[in-house]
């Protein structure tokens, strides 16, 4: 059934609000909150993350998007590099794609070796032991998107000059080969799907939906209570006892384009209703 538009914005609005809350617990409690966002190419991970963060304050919460490695971080321990990334005491990172990139375009596009694959299958669920008995809230989220779906996406983004950037090379040559990440995905979830550590699967088809889903499961997964705020009074402003500011004329301000374009559409729409008006009394 379609979710409105009216009913998405209000439902997204309270789910915001309760990640503000929910965010000022962690703070308060001192937690370490990890959010891994995998899934297909356009299949809503950057959608979902930017609702998420639009009303979270970035000092305690940030996002990792880290690019391919670099030299120097191939020759490192695999999990070396995420690991510079993850949260002190009151802090939230989401992961944009994260160290199961192995499990998937390293693997379908033959970026590590067998060996190197097989080995991070056998140590990913350690690994994540870990962090989970350090303390770390790990969760996990993978975006299903059907093939139908992936390719509109795609097409709207070739055809779409400010969402062209979206798509890279290796996005394309991904699209070629659905079945080899579909064989992946289901290897990387045989051996990573665990008790302690399971995957959560969002059906990403509809993002509108998708979007109010994995907040909410978010939400549910971090037990958090309302924290008292102190109340804030705004102080009077200064008042001027005699200094004098530099005229307004010294200053480089740029051009006022809104103003001009508010004018532009203001004497449009007059003369259209002009037009209107005169055709009715015809």
């Amino acid at each position: 059934m379609k979710l409105s538009k009216e009913v998405y914005e209000e439902k997204l609005a309270e789910l915001q609000a309760e990640l503000v809350k929910m965010q000022e617990w962690i703070v308060q409690e001192g937690l370490k909150v990890v959010v891994l966002f995998e899934g297909r190419d356009a299949a809503g991970k950057g959608g979902a993350i930017k609702r998420i963060m639009e009303s979270l304050n970035p000092r305690t919460c940030r996002v990792v998007a880290l690019p391919k490695p670099t030299e120097k971080e191939q020759t490192q321990w695999y999990f070396q590099r995420y690991i510079a990334h993850l949260p002190s005491a009151g802090e939230m990172v989401l992961f944009d794609r994260s160290w199961y990139n192995r499990a998937g375009v390293e693997r379908v596009m033959g970026f590590c070796s067998d060996e190197e694959y097989w080995e991070f299958l056998k140590t990913v669920p350690k690994f994540e032991d870990m962090l989970i008995n350090s303390g770390i809230i790990l969760i996990k989220y993978w975006f299903s998107v059907s093939d139908e779906e992936q390719e509109e996406r795609f097409q709207d983004r070739i055809n779409n000059e400010t969402k062209r950037w979206k798509l890279s090379e290796m996005d394309l040559q991904a699209r070629s080969k659905w079945v080899e990440y579909s064989k992946a995905k289901d290897v990387m979830f045989q051996y990573t799907d665990t008790e302690t550590s399971p995957w959560y699967v969002i059906e990403s088809d509809v993002k509108k939906k998708a979007r109010i889903n994995c907040i909410s499961h978010l939400l549910s997964k971090i037990p958090y209570e309302e924290v008292k705020m102190k109340k804030l009074e705004l102080p009077k402003r200064q008042e001027n006892t005699g200094y004098e500011r530099p005229p307004i004329t010294s200053m480089n301000f740029v051009p006022d384009v809104a103003s001009e374009l508010a004018e532009e559409t203001s004497e449009k729409s007059e003369h259209k209703k002009k037009g209107h008006k005169k055709h009715k009394d015809k």
